[in-house]
């Protein structure tokens, strides 16, 4: 049975001109293992349907299967664990253990660990370069880029940003990666080939430039700003800002469907913001809570489900996992 999210209406709600309810229906509430403590980030695998949650508070991995609805495997001893970025071409899993400032790499088909890697003073976000078989982590606090050779399992760069360093992503286009320096308001691009930075791009407007994602085909970053609870949208073609949204308090984490083309901005607020990203214009749809502290979103691009693992619902830690009423109403009956 369907059961419609319940929502609490934000004050930012009415500001914005948005619907306050959102398009979602809750299809269950799945308890997850552990205390109830901090999630961080997630990741997806659509091959293997397999959703790997880094649970901070716990400092494990958790690997959850979608189509079971059930954790298949807990991937301990991962200190701190805030990153977690799978690649499916490897058949590999890294975290980052931001309490040994390590990278964890983790073997997709064993779902057991298998390397550790110096990270920096404070690793965060991950990306991956295919080409240069590389892995590229924020170092938050020690202002660097950490770069991982992937078939080594061994760090070979470190790149000065010059700031404290938000997110990282790779742009399948450019073949370039991306990192917020959000002390500096600032995109920077490396190319992967070199370990060079390409460019810097000054973000107006931008404080605490956190949380980042990047839409190839339509040449779009979004970029959510946590100290001033701000949306931003760059075009990647002309490099200058296209929007400027309001979301919810402290944004941290974002997710995107392509096959609706519906950008999901989760807050440490628990407040959720869903935008329409069409080709030549970007709009809100809604924003509400869906649950305390769901700053954690990720989707399943085959199904579009949308799952925010919760550290604590009614005392217990759940995965809260919804689907769009968009989907659910193109579905054969």
């Amino acid at each position: 049975m369907l059961v419609s999210v319940s929502l609490l209406c934000s004050a930012a709600c009415g500001r914005t001109g948005a619907s306050t309810q959102l398009p979602l229906s809750t299809i269950a509430d799945v308890p997850l293992p552990g205390d109830t403590s901090r999630y961080d980030y997630e990741s997806y695998d659509a091959r293997r349907h397999l959703l790997f949650i880094a649970h901070l508070g716990d400092s494990e991995v958790l690997a959850f299967d979608t189509q079971k609805q059930r954790v298949v495997a807990r991937i301990s001893s991962v200190g701190d664990v805030h990153g977690v970025l799978v690649v499916p071409e490897l058949n590999r899993v890294y975290a980052s253990a931001t309490g040994s400032d390590e990278i964890v790499a983790i073997d997709e088909d064993r779902l057991t660990e298998f390397a550790r890697v110096p990270g920096g003073r404070y690793p965060d976000g991950m990306a991956y370069a295919p080409e240069a078989h590389k892995l590229y982590v924020s170092d938050e606090t020690g202002e660097t880029e950490t770069v991982i050779d992937a078939r080594s399992n061994q760090r070979i760069a470190t790149i000065p940003l010059g700031g404290e360093v938000g997110n990282t992503q790779y742009d399948s286009v450019s073949k370039h990666i991306f990192v917020n320096v959000q002390s500096r308001h600032q995109l920077v691009e490396i190319d992967p080939m070199t370990d060079q930075i390409v460019t810097k791009n000054d973000l107006p407007g931008a404080k605490g430039n956190h949380g980042l994602l990047i839409e190839p085909e339509l040449r779009l970053a979004f970029i959510a700003c946590e100290d001033n609870n701000k949306l931003l949208i760059l075009d990647l073609r002309t490099r200058r800002l296209k929007n400027s949204f309001d979301v919810g308090d402290e944004p941290d984490v974002l997710a995107y469907d392509p096959g609706l083309r519906q950008l999901y901005v989760a807050a440490e607020s628990g407040i959720v913001s869903i935008f329409r990203v069409d080709s030549d214009h970007v709009f809100k749809l809604a924003e509400n809570v869906v649950g305390p502290n769901a700053h954690v979103v990720a989707v399943d691009p085959q199904t579009h489900s949308v799952y925010f693992p919760l550290k604590s619902l009614d005392g217990r830690p759940v995965l809260r996992i919804a689907q769009p009423i968009a989907a659910l109403n193109s579905v054969p009956k």
